[in-house]
């Protein structure tokens, strides 16, 4: 007995051993969980194995697992196949056919397992790794009997189980005989609604909706009242585009349920979606008053509050929420984004600054940040910048971009385009660093590098609409090419026909082309979508063209009101309504 606790101790510090020695990235799957061995705890289960091991069998555990932590797997694998095969326990057979799902050696997997589920035919990670390698050679019988075992095992594990295999098949390219060995399952368990539910999840990872409503719908019948299930086809039809069909399933299953506060607040989201907040707003109250101690609820009442202008309600929750030390970033965050609106530049600082812990703290620094740059604060804002890029290392891109965004706003265009040009020699092809350093080339009159890094992006991705858009704009206003700027506006506008700056840039290239009326169409649509001031400007001086004076100093007049420092309203003002005095 003895030389047995002594070898249980060994092992259990060898075989742990070995599961942290190899370092391959991709051969361990997501499916088998990291292995911990503990003795025997029940009478009955330590009389199942051998209680003496033959030196011969200890030699061999101890030179496999020397083999391991040296590399030497198929050594390491032998040596625990035939440790296996001679002691009657599940840990070596387990220890084997981990290591040869590790050299991803099937026919050795499948030998392994074998003697592990003849050992301890009960075990689920032996089924899971069974299945899995029935599903990778396509033994769609082997693969249905070991997921059928694994159902009737552990019903609740099963959806887990199945997602788990499915990310793993998903790129051996598998997808479709995983959901036929499904089938397959289903016919055999047909009152089994988690097998038709599980169908349903994964019709929609292969974007199946029609599939997927289907299935979901197979699995109510069988289990009407489920809530996942009722929540998931809920979710199905919000994927789909049929906002109402979610609405009517969601009310439908919270008069049903009253007590299930699970599909309150999936309607109240859904309802968000669709615009519609005053709704969504009473739900959340009616949650709130039957649940007090609901602070997400509260806090999600409290949101829409705000987007309904409803500031003073939303500030009393979140000063409520104060008091409770887990909620008061968050409250904090909220209540420095009131004052912000309210235009209380000072106050909204204090409660940003508020903001300590969680993960609100990164969006607070930002928030005063912003705050700081629209009231000229510059060097502050620099500053604490400067702070963040330590503090957030894995935010250096965004600080990145807003000191250049920083730099710009003070019109230090070549200072803003050196730091993009930095970032850019360890990040060449990141889009958001190549479209911004593009848009301070144009500033600096580096017109080549300003092609050359947005032609770089629309190689990666042909259909980026803004880029589109900035090249099409550019050729269009720095160069004359206007055939090639057609082409580019063309694609932006087919991408996003409502777009206002697309709009505007489409519009002008028709006034550069002449075509005046049509100028004019696109101008007005995207001043009535947007009224900034070069939309502003060129529709100005359109109308202008027109010889729609007033209606042109009308819309000027309007613009330099609300940005009196303008750089397109001052141009259009110098060469245009200056020359009629």
């Amino acid at each position: 007995m003895l030389i047995f606790r002594l070898f249980s101790v060994l092992i259990l510090v060898f075989l742990n051993g070995c599961a942290s020695s190899p370092e391959k990235p991709s051969a361990q799957e997501e499916v088998i969980e990291p292995v911990t061995i503990d003795e025997p705890k029940e009478k009955t289960q330590q009389s199942e194995v051998k209680t003496s091991i033959d030196p011969d069998v200890m030699y061999m555990l101890m030179a496999a697992e020397l083999a391991g932590q040296r590399g030497q797997y198929a050594i390491a694998l032998e040596g625990y196949m035939e440790a296996a095969k001679r002691v009657n326990d599940p840990r070596f057979a387990e220890r084997a056919a981990k290591i040869a799902m590790y050299m991803r050696d099937g026919n050795k997997t499948d030998e392994a397992v074998s003697l592990w589920l003849k050992q301890d035919p009960k075990n689920p990670t032996a089924r899971k790794i069974a299945a899995l390698s029935a599903l990778r050679t396509g033994d769609k019988q082997a693969a249905v009997d070991h997921l059928d075992a694994v159902l009737k095992m552990d019903p609740a594990e099963f959806e887990k189980t199945v997602l788990e295999l499915f990310t793993v098949l998903q790129r051996d390219g598998k997808t479709n005989f995983f959901y036929g060995v499904l089938d397959a399952l289903a016919a055999k368990n047909p009152d089994q609604a988690v097998v038709y539910f599980v169908q349903s999840l994964l019709a929609m990872e292969m974007k199946d909706n029609a599939l997927a409503e289907k299935k979901v719908q197979q699995a109510l019948s069988i289990q009407p009242g489920w809530d996942k299930a009722l929540i998931f086809q809920a979710q199905i039809a919000v994927i789909s585009g049929d906002l109402n069909k979610a609405k009517i399933l969601l009310r439908n299953a919270s008069v049903k349920y009253p007590e299930n506060d699970k599909f309150k607040k999936l309607l109240a989201q859904v309802l968000i979606k669709a615009a519609e907040y005053e709704a969504a707003g009473e739900v959340y109250q009616g949650i709130v008053l039957a649940d007090p101690k609901d602070v997400e609820s509260q806090i999600s009442l409290a949101l829409v509050h705000l987007q309904l202008d409803r500031d003073e309600k939303a500030e009393d929750i979140f000063k409520q929420l104060l008091g409770q030390p887990e909620w008061q970033n968050q409250a904090s965050f909220y209540l420095g984004k009131i004052e912000e609106k309210r235009g209380h530049t000072q106050k909204a600082l204090t409660w940003f600054d508020k903001v300590t812990d969680g993960p609100l703290v990164f969006d607070s620094a930002i928030a005063a940040v912003s705050l700081l740059v629209k009231d000229n604060e510059f060097e502050k804002a620099d500053s604490r910048l400067g702070l963040l890029a330590d503090q957030f290392p894995k935010q250096k891109l965004r600080i990145i971009l807003m000191q250049a965004g920083l730099f710009s706003q003070q019109k230090q265009y070549e200072k803003a385009f050196g730091l993009l040009s930095g970032a850019l020699a360890s990040q060449p092809d990141q889009r958001d660093l190549l479209y911004t350093r593009a848009l301070m080339a144009e500033r600096i009159n580096k017109l080549d590098i300003l092609e050359t890094d947005l032609k770089k992006i629309l190689v990666k991705y042909p259909d980026d609409a803004e880029a589109l858009n900035a090249l099409g704009y550019s050729l269009l206003a720095n160069t004359g090419r206007y055939v090639e700027a057609e082409k580019y506006l063309l694609h932006a506008l087919k991408l996003q026909p409502d777009e206002a700056v697309i709009l505007d840039s489409f519009g002008w290239l028709q006034f550069k082309l002449g075509k005046l009326e049509q100028a004019k169409s696109y101008l007005e649509r995207a001043y009535a979508k947007q009224q900034e001031s070069e939309i502003a400007a060129h529709l100005a001086e359109v109308l202008w063209r027109l010889d729609r004076k007033e209606a042109a100093r009308k819309i000027f007049n309007e613009a330099i009101k609300k940005a009196p420092e303008d750089e397109y309203l001052l141009e259009f003002q110098k060469r245009i309504l200056s020359s009629e005095k």
